[in-house]
């Protein structure tokens, strides 16, 4: 089912110093060779492959959007988009390939990375090496005594609701996030600590939501504190092999530590795996890795329209009630409706991190998804995890 559009991209790999700003043959080669540009830990795969059969018959979705319509090679062309998963009922309905891209390549991330971390909390937590999530966070990250941080929970960072200032302008080499960036591209290893020691307080703790991936990668130094290894090894170890990922993944690095709030690099299939495993409430081999309850509370809004009609959880987005997605700039996605028991992923190469236009059509492809899947669907299942 899977299927190959469009002509092979130039392979002259992008300055790393200009991740943030990658375009055309550019941002596509480079989101496809993140290995061979930055430096990474490898996420090992294991043994055994959790298969992904492919359904008797594929969806053929028909989106509009505006006075646009279109089929879902329509919408890959319109929309960048390099790979194109659904998958209903444990089987894949939808599969499609674009800008070169095959399904042995590992794609960027962004922001998706940030679910993965906010999910090893929870192994942390469940594993007992963090007391929970109304800990405070200098409790582990101490070098925060004193800062704007003294008083938060982790709880408050994990929902974006710290009340400390942060600039994500993608588009200002000198915003909080562009100079993370820059510390990336040098693999200097500068101090993210250091920098979030010097923000300013904007409101009380828990009062106000504020999109920070600062703190998300303070989430990932966290869980290295506690649990004594990189977040790649504990991702492989309590996720990647045991769940049965098909390939490797990898994930950027600074000085040597992962990023947690960007820069997984994975395969599509595995994207959707990441999903499934989502939906079936981090269960691995019969045998939940999470707190009781965690991907609940994880997956529901604790701030309403955050971004547009974008709830926001623990670091996971909440489309709307019942639904959840991880969700990365220039276009990365994974969406899942436990209902319908559908995952569907995406990989691209967006022009821009805040497209409106690309955002929209991308919501209208979902909902020709939806629409196109088999009428057997009942609005009576309930979700497994809940």
């Amino acid at each position: 089912m899977a299927t190959q559009a469009g002509g092979a991209v130039a392979e002259q790999l992008p300055k790393r110093e200009a991740l943030l700003q990658w375009r055309g043959d550019a941002q596509v080669a480079g989101y496809r060779h993140i290995d061979r540009i930055f430096s990474t830990h490898i996420v090992r795969r294991g043994a055994k492959v959790r298969p992904l059969p492919v359904a008797a018959a594929a969806i053929r979705p028909a989106y509009r959007y505006g006075a646009e319509s279109g089929s879902a090679d329509d919408y890959m062309a319109r929309n960048r988009t390099a790979g194109l998963l659904v998958i209903h009922k444990g089987r894949i309905v939808l599969e499609k390939y674009a800008l070169g891209i095959t399904p042995h390549d590992r794609w960027i991330s962004f922001s998706i990375a940030k679910s993965l971390t906010s999910t090893l909390l929870g192994a942390a937590i469940a594993d007992g090496k963090i007391a929970g999530i109304d800990a405070p966070v200098t409790r582990y990250i101490p070098e925060l005594k004193g800062s704007a941080y003294d008083g938060v929970t982790i709880r408050q960072v994990l929902t974006m609701r710290s009340g400390v200032a942060w600039n994500e302008d993608y588009a200002d080499p000198d915003s909080d996030v562009g100079r993370l960036a820059a510390s990336m591209a040098h693999d200097s290893g500068a101090s993210l600590i250091a920098t979030m020691q010097k923000l300013p307080r904007a409101a009380p703790p828990g009062t106000r939501w504020h999109y920070s991936t600062g703190e998300s990668n303070m989430i990932g130094i966290i869980v290295t504190r506690a649990v004594g290894e990189p977040l790649a090894d504990y991702l492989s170890r309590k996720i990647w092999r045991r769940y049965g990922m098909e390939s490797d993944a990898s994930w950027v690095t600074d000085g040597g530590v992962e990023i947690g709030g960007c820069c997984l690099n994975v395969t599509l299939r595995d994207y959707g795996r990441i999903g499934l495993f989502a939906m079936g409430g981090g269960m691995v081999e019969g045998k939940p890795i999470l707190p009781r309850g965690w991907m609940a509370q994880a997956t529901s809004a604790y701030t309403d329209h955050a971004e547009g009609d974008l709830g926001y959880g623990y670091q996971w987005w909440v489309p709307s009630p019942g639904t959840f997605a991880a969700i990365g700039i220039m276009g990365q996605y994974i969406y899942v409706d436990p209902r319908r028991e559908t995952v569907i992923a995406e990989i691209s190469a967006w022009p821009n991190a805040g497209d409106d236009e690309h955002h929209a059509r991308q919501a209208a492809f979902r909902a020709a998804v939806i629409r196109a899947l088999p009428a057997a669907v009942t609005s009576r299942r309930r979700p497994r995890h809940r």
